[in-house]
């Protein structure tokens, strides 16, 4: 009895220590928590009680993340492929307008140069419209090399005169490895804002931060109106969120929409389904019967003759 008291005794306290190193609490204090609903949870670091989430709207979201995405931490924003570049970007956006609605100081975005080349500058207009965000409160630095990114990220995480960090990286460079992670994730808890590490066209890999969400564009619904869904129009951008990585829930994947005019996120549920591809307007989707085959011989044509290599065409056009 007393040995198993004992390891009892060992186990807690190594849950502790884990918890102390990873700033957070091993066990959720039910009793000492924050009412339902406030989007903020207790949680520990170094002896002191800090209450920092950011929530997102969509309850289910929220809920499956303890409360919402922790401000002081580094948090991985990550889209699979190029194309995906739109919507991760956008929803690293939709964070950045609600934590913006409640810090006043602006947001600094720094990657490299080619990763602003593939994906684009920030669109001011677009910016304002979709998201509320003044261009005035984005401020925007590339950087050369991966190495000037990281630095200006880190030091930028300490300071007090900006309310978050974009970081944006494109694949899985080896300058960006686990110790670089650490070191954003320490300075985002340290100064108790949040570090967003954008990471385009790249594979999961180990990092230090606490959540990391894949993004992918799902198809939009139609534009809801008093009469009901306007048939024919395109409605909210959306978003396809898997949770890859949390520290307070399972892998989930959730489809949220954002809302324009409210500046806040809304989960798309079974009430308010998309198909993927729309049903034909003139008659049946799929023809109930598609009539007679007809088998043709084939007959192999001559292989053309290899081009020579000097007037070989590239595969994209290089202006000027």
């Amino acid at each position: 009895m007393a040995t198993s008291a004992a390891a009892q005794e060992t186990f807690f306290a190594l849950r502790e220590e884990i918890a102390r190193i990873e700033g957070r609490l091993a066990a959720r204090l039910e009793e000492t928590a924050p009412a339902a609903g406030s989007g903020a949870v207790l949680v520990r670091r170094n002896g002191l009680a800090v209450t920092s989430l950011l929530a997102t709207g969509a309850e289910g979201f929220d809920r499956a993340l303890g409360g919402g995405l922790p401000q002081a931490a580094l948090t991985e924003i990550q889209g699979a492929e190029t194309r995906d570049a739109g919507s991760s970007t956008g929803f690293v956006l939709a964070l950045v307008s609600l934590l913006l609605g409640e810090a006043p100081a602006p947001v600094l975005w720094t990657g490299t140069f080619d990763v602003f080349r593939e994906a684009g500058l920030p669109y001011a207009p677009g910016l304002r419209s979709l998201y509320g965000i003044e261009p005035a409160r984005l401020l925007v630095a590339p950087a050369q090399r991966l190495a000037d990114a990281l630095w200006i990220a880190e030091e930028a995480a300490r300071m007090g005169g900006f309310s978050a960090v974009l970081v944006e990286i494109r694949g899985n460079p080896a300058r960006f490895d686990l110790t670089a992670s650490r070191r954003l994730h320490h300075r985002a808890r340290d100064a108790g804002r949040p570090v967003f590490l954008l990471r385009q066209a790249g594979f999961p890999e180990p990092t230090a931060a606490p959540v990391r969400l894949i993004v992918s564009p799902a198809p939009a619904g139609p534009r809801q109106t008093v009469s009901g869904a306007l048939c024919g129009s395109i409605g909210p951008p959306s978003f396809r969120i898997a949770v890859s990585k949390s520290l307070s829930a399972p892998a989930a994947q959730f489809t949220l929409e954002w809302n324009v005019h409210e500046r806040a996120f809304q989960e798309r549920g079974a009430e308010n389904p998309v198909a993927v591809a729309p049903l034909s307007r003139d008659g049946p989707h799929i023809a109930a019967k598609t009539g007679t085959g007809l088998a043709f011989r084939y007959r192999a044509e001559p292989a053309a003759r290899a081009e020579p290599a000097g007037k070989q065409f590239a595969p994209h056009r290089r202006l000027g």
